[in-house]
């Protein structure tokens, strides 16, 4: 996902993707034990789509709070 894509989501819907992607990430290390993954590049941009939604989330805690 790209930046744009992220800042366009609310705040619920960013939830929904993370846990959707943190399954998707334990599955795709299960499966990496037991057989290389064609793409290795999924892993890593999966952490990274983690961290940005992480990220955009203490945006906008921290904007409802009124702390930038």
């Amino acid at each position: 996902m790209k930046k744009y894509e992220i800042a366009a989501l609310n705040k619920q819907e960013l939830i929904d993707r993370l846990k959707e992607l943190e399954n998707r990430l334990a599955d795709i290390n299960f499966f990496k034990v037991i057989e290389q993954p064609q793409n290795p590049m999924v892993f890593r941009n999966s952490k990274r789509d983690i961290a940005r939604m992480k990220n955009r989330l203490h945006q906008l805690a921290a904007s409802e709070t009124g702390q930038v």
